[in-house]
């Protein structure tokens, strides 16, 4: 009798529901990386690319290169109008300092001329073609400063659209905005590419978070910056390093894609958990189980496990 009694009670200790140990707290969710999506600012076809979907790419490195020929020929328009509108405005600078110097020289000139005409030495007539001269000279002097004022803004205006033009051209040049790793890609050589097409999907494996949910009655035992361990199902044998990165400001009904290990719970709050990804195993959209320490006393048991 005693012997069946023992052999009772292991049995219903056996079947009794893992319960976690006191000081630590279990959520679940799945890993989110932010995502960029990466697409053309100009039309053209693919003439390089380097997407490969896995694979790991540095800042500014080249993703894709679009063909260019009309972006480019219409650069070659625009320049040729610059060079032309810099030759123009070089001309009028040249004739403006000539028609100055031919001025300063009638200035001198109706100067010296008017004093022998006071003393009686030139007639009245050489002093009017003195003046006439002077007089022709300043408005040659005036209306080439009018032109270069013009001829500047002309050469302004074809140097910004040469510029804006360049830029344009710049753009077929598509690089990655950060370290990061390929998610997707979707688009191929020769294919045409448009602002309104996605070219590929990138993402930060570097920054994974995992948004785990707990119940409104224990959020206020955790804190941010407590440990965490996260464990995935294509690792069931290895917890990974995590910490609360952020809690959410307000409860929410639990999400129906998530358990909660009390079915009675139903306000819960969202806790984010910054992941340590240094080996890049984890990956956006595994589901993960997750345990927050809040007892800093508590040291982190040998297998975690996951209560009903």
């Amino acid at each position: 009798m005693v012997l069946i009694a023992v052999g009772s009670y292991f049995f219903y200790i056996s079947t009794l529901p893992p319960v976690l140990d006191e000081g630590f707290l279990y959520g679940n969710g799945h890993v989110e990386g932010t995502e960029v999506n990466i697409s053309a600012e100009v039309s053209g076809r693919v003439l390089v690319s380097n997407l490969l979907e896995g694979s790991t790419v540095a800042k500014d490195s080249l993703l894709v290169e679009l063909d260019t020929s009309e972006q480019t020929a219409i650069l070659a328009v625009v320049s040729a109008q610059r060079t032309a509108r810099e030759y123009e405005q070089k001309h009028i600078i040249e004739q403006l300092q000539t028609w100055q110097d031919n001025l300063a020289t009638a200035e001198r000139d109706l100067v010296r001329y008017t004093a022998l005409r006071k003393r009686g030495i030139v007639t009245v007539q050489k002093l009017d073609q003195i003046t006439l001269v002077r007089t022709e000279a300043l408005g040659r002097v005036r209306a080439l400063k009018a032109q270069l004022e013009q001829a500047k803004a002309n050469t302004m205006v074809a140097a910004k659209s040469v510029e804006l033009q360049q830029i344009e051209v710049d753009k077929s040049k598509i690089y990655t905005p950060m370290d990061a790793t390929i998610l997707a890609k979707s688009i191929e050589l020769g294919e045409l590419a448009t602002s309104e097409r996605l070219i590929a999907v990138l993402v930060d494996m570097q920054d994974l978070e995992l948004k785990a949910y707990l119940p409104e009655a224990v959020i206020g035992k955790i804190k941010l910056n407590a440990p965490a361990k996260v464990r995935v199902s294509a690792f069931s044998d290895r917890y990974f390093d995590a910490r609360v990165k952020r809690v959410d400001q307000r409860a929410q009904f639990t999400p129906r894609d998530i358990n909660m290990p009390e079915e009675r719970v139903r306000m819960v709050f969202g806790v984010v958990l910054a992941l340590d990804n240094v080996e890049g195993f984890l990956k956006p959209g595994m589901p993960a189980d997750a345990w927050v320490r809040w007892d800093d006393n508590k040291d982190w048991p040998q297998t975690l496990v996951v209560p009903h």
